[in-house]
């Protein structure tokens, strides 16, 4: 299947220190009118579905990615953004960069390797508690490969692509990191996984990806 993945970069006069949900926050609350942006539906209901738009720091370097409908979005209001704010901070911008790249997402013959550059929110409350009673790392690690196919499950049913046989997925290196999420402790993932599938780079797996968690890149 192809999809459209935008990358909307930002080059800022100095060093991003803020968060990716701050990030998220100054779009929503700066771009009302476009659902995609928050994913908020009004009245206190939300769009629960795989973000179309998600919102990152790596390296204190901002960038927004948009998938298909999301990617059409961040074409109207790119122009519009002159100044980032992030919490309380104002970042100047240098430079606005776009690249729009059209990727291939589906099953593939061979298994191809994957890393992420942030943390994996794998587990909720209720799986949480499962994972933890398990004794073993292989344990823990098959528990963690089934959740992953999960998750590739679900961003295939958001965006309309039927996966026409099993997927399969090794996770190769993982360790346990400590991140929060809204102020409260989390347990997330960082590691390499190989997977019977194609995923574009920069889009997010698990929970919370509108907010940075769970962003993955191709191995070298």
């Amino acid at each position: 299947m192809k999809v459209k993945t935008l990358i909307f970069h930002f080059t800022c006069d100095c060093p991003v220190k803020g968060t990716p949900d701050k990030l998220r926050g100054y779009f929503a609350n700066r771009f009302t009118d476009y659902r995609l942006v928050h994913n908020h539906l009004g009245d206190n209901k939300f769009l629960y579905k795989v973000p179309l738009i998600q919102y990152k720091i790596l390296k204190q370097k901002p960038f927004i990615i948009g998938i298909n409908e999301g990617a059409d979005v961040l074409q109207n209001i790119h122009q519009d953004i002159d100044l980032l704010k992030i919490g309380n901070v104002e970042y100047q911008i240098k430079e606005k960069t776009i690249v729009m790249r059209t990727d291939n997402f589906g099953i593939t013959e061979n298994n191809l390797c994957y890393f992420f550059l942030s943390p994996w929110l794998a587990l909720n409350e209720e799986n949480y508690k499962s994972y933890r009673n398990l004794k073993s790392m292989p344990e823990k690690r098959e528990f963690l490969q089934k959740i992953l196919v999960g998750n590739i499950i679900s961003i295939s049913k958001s965006i309309g692509y039927t996966v026409p046989e099993p997927i399969k997925a090794t996770i190769e290196k993982i360790k346990q990191v400590r991140t929060t999420f809204k102020g409260i402790p989390m347990l997330g993932f960082l590691g390499s996984f190989s997977i019977n599938f194609e995923i574009p780079d920069y889009w997010g797996i698990g929970k919370s990806v509108s907010r940075g968690f769970g962003t993955i890149k191709r191995c070298n």
